[in-house]
């Protein structure tokens, strides 16, 4: 299976720069999946579903090809945290978020439209303190907007993150250890 090219059902260049970094080939094919977030579900659920979700959707387009679907969340106190809507609302998140230690959680799907295996990765991360002005600041650079507790570690939010525990890529958006031994088994 590691020689063979999977589908990437995801946009994200977070995704794409982990899975080139790992010498996994792949090709990207955007899924028109719908994700979810009821507040029923406990999050592990929720990442888990979008991830099997955005794969089946682009396994049914391309029939026998090993899909990768993936999708993180962040959580905190039982509120769960996805992308903000607008730069007030990325703000309210990074405040919420101030001098606490949330969880991070990616769900991972692997499919060929027969067999489907999903795996759900959980990360702690701690921020330091944010005062008013790091929050405008970081706001203002635009980094904010479309990740996941409105923050991106990999890039200027590392100023953000006093500490973090467990699998630093999950936390990026793809926990690659356990995506390669998914595909080993697969």
């Amino acid at each position: 299976m590691m020689g063979k090219s999977i589908l990437l059902a995801s946009a994200s260049p977070r995704r794409r720069e982990i899975l080139e970094t790992a010498g996994i080939p792949f090709t990207v094919v955007p899924s028109f999946g719908e994700e979810i977030c009821p507040e029923g579900l406990s999050v592990e659920t929720v990442v888990a579903e979008n991830a099997k979700a955005k794969a089946l959707e682009v396994s049914s387009r391309f029939p026998g090809q090993v899909v990768l679907g993936a999708d993180t969340l962040v959580e905190y106190g039982g509120t769960k945290l996805g992308k903000p809507k607008d730069r007030a609302h990325a703000t309210e998140m990074l405040r919420f978020l101030s001098g606490k230690t949330h969880r991070v959680l990616t769900g991972v799907c692997l499919t060929d439209g027969v067999n489907t295996q999903t795996e759900v990765s959980v990360s702690h991360v701690t921020f330091r303190t944010l005062s008013e002005e790091l929050i405008s600041t970081y706001v203002a650079t635009g980094e904010c907007d479309d990740k996941a507790g409105a923050y991106g570690i990999q890039g200027k939010g590392c100023i953000l993150v006093e500490k973090i525990e467990g699998d630093y890529f999950s936390i990026v958006g793809l926990p690659i250890c356990t995506v390669y031994k998914m595909l080993e088994e697969f």
